[in-house]
């Protein structure tokens, strides 16, 4: 049964607490990936609003603050207390996702329960996050200590809105940092949404600000920024190189990036069942409708069962179930047109290039951004499709003989976000998680990212860590503090 769509009840700019239009009075076009039509408009942020949010930012960070004085402790009271309210609203959260990104309903449930579970292990860590002492020679006492970087400013994409959101917010809060966060320009709706939860759970005015509008405009004012410490970014390779660069011809703020990957899976052919390693590569490719940075989308299969698995890979991936995200589907459209038309010419350069279409390849229906579950059989490493990350549903299988073949072919990418492999030997398991080039090895499974475990890439899929300890220590700064005294006893 189809479900009511939810009311939009913030379209504004939030910044200090408030709800506000932005400075130029422009608005912009949020449209339903499912109709093509416009859910609302929103709010247009720009360099003028930026500048708003990062002094309502900074004014909310200056020394004697009431959120530089807060107990760490009531930190992660007011964390818990927001994650509560996400709770309470977790239904409207992912109805707001599913409208303005296009997800199942079912999936985007998931994603809000795993930004509650992200802000929750994060408020955790508001009261634990601690110097040491050190026995320094001479006659001195050192410590470290353990500050909040600053005025951050954060860029999420659009494939899971709240959730990573959730992965920002949560580490720069519980390190004490002040955040202005531009969302995707795409999905804008359960940001801002969450700006009103944080109000409700008591954060003080200028700590969260968030500010919609387009990354040349917003997202560049953020980047360029003087006055911000550090920029967290998530979305593409090529954007996140730009980011990079402005930072360093500004104040050369600190920058943590999760960019693009092209990951590869590979399945021996002593996998426990062919059966559960096509499950696997299944899931690791088509979730999200294949917009995922980490998504499995080279999938390396032995020869020995090499054509037995592609006719299995072929037969499942026409039986995914494609459609109205409010119904009982496991696929609903992509993000856009842009990411659309894009997906489509990956299709048709696959095909050009000589790839065997063995399932999907074409647009499914004729309203709304959808696309068959694709997949592409004797694909060869100089295919565009084997080379760039596509972002869509799109799964190309290749052939492999030998461990060292693989592991080299694995590496010859400019990526290094993710890997997996499907082994019963537990030998060539960790001869392969040792040898990839990648942030994350799945072994026997694909895409096990909680909040416990740190996540982020080698190479040009970005630098710093997400989640888990890790993410934390993005966000703090290292003071050393040294104190002469007359006489230093052990």
């Amino acid at each position: 049964m189809k479900m009511d769509l939810p009311e939009i009840r913030f379209t504004q700019i939030f910044i200090n607490n408030e709800f506000v239009d932005s400075v130029s009075g422009r608005r912009f076009k949020t449209i339903n990936p499912c109709t093509e039509e416009t859910i609302t408009e929103i709010s247009e942020g720009d360099r003028e609003d930026i500048n708003k949010a990062v002094e309502a930012a900074r004014t909310a960070f200056k020394i004697g603050s009431t959120w530089r004085t807060l107990d760490a402790s009531k930190r992660g009271k007011l964390m818990l207390r927001l994650a509560d309210l996400m709770t309470e609203n977790r239904e409207y959260l992912a109805k707001l996702d599913t409208l303005d990104n296009g997800k199942p309903y079912a999936d985007a449930l998931f994603d809000v329960d795993g930004a509650i579970d992200c802000i929750q292990y994060y408020a955790g860590w508001a009261d634990k996050i601690h110097g040491d002492t050190i026995p320094a020679d001479g006659d001195v006492i050192t410590i470290t200590k353990k500050e909040p970087v600053g005025v951050v400013g954060q860029i999420i994409p659009w494939n899971y809105p709240v959730a990573m959101l959730a992965w920002k917010w949560g580490p720069a809060l519980a390190a004490g940092c002040t955040i202005v966060m531009k969302p995707a320009e795409q999905t804008p709706l359960s940001a801002l949404y969450m700006g009103q939860l944080s109000r409700e759970a008591g954060f003080p005015p200028g700590v969260i600000n968030i500010v919609p509008g387009f990354g040349e405009t917003a997202g560049a004012a953020l980047s360029e920024h003087m006055d911000i410490d550090k920029v967290a970014f998530t979305g593409s390779t090529e954007v996140g190189r730009i980011v990079m660069q402005a930072a360093a011809k500004s104040n050369l703020k600190r920058v943590s990036l999760e960019l693009g990957g092209k990951s590869p899976l590979v399945v021996f052919a002593d996998a426990e069942s062919i059966d559960e390693a096509v499950d696997i590569a299944y899931s690791a490719l088509f979730n999200n409708h294949g917009q995922n940075c980490c998504a499995g989308s080279r999938t390396f299969v032995q020869d020995e069962i090499y054509e037995e698995f592609v006719r299995k890979a072929a037969e499942k991936a026409k039986q995914r179930r494609v459609g109205d995200p409010w119904t009982d589907v496991e696929q609903g459209p992509q993000v856009n047109k842009e990411q659309f038309d894009k997906i489509l010419g990956f299709i048709d350069l696959g095909v050009n290039q000589g790839a065997k279409l063995v399932a999907g390849g074409k647009r499914e229906g004729d309203l709304g951004y959808f696309i068959q579950p694709t997949v592409f059989a004797e694909v060869t490493d100089d295919m565009d499709i084997a080379k760039q990350e596509i972002f869509g549903p799109v799964q190309s299988i290749l052939r492999f003989g030998t461990m060292e073949e693989v592991i080299q072919r694995a590496n010859n990418t400019q990526y290094g976000l993710a890997a997996g492999i499907i082994t019963r030997d537990i030998k060539k398991a960790f001869e392969f998680s040792q040898s990839v080039q990648a942030g994350s090895v799945w072994i026997n499974c694909y895409d096990h990212t909680l909040a416990q475990t740190p996540f982020g890439g080698y190479k040009q899929s970005g630098q710093g860590r997400e989640l888990g300890p890790e993410g934390v220590k993005e966000y703090l700064e290292t003071k050393t503090i040294t104190l002469a005294v007359k006489q230093k006893n052990s």
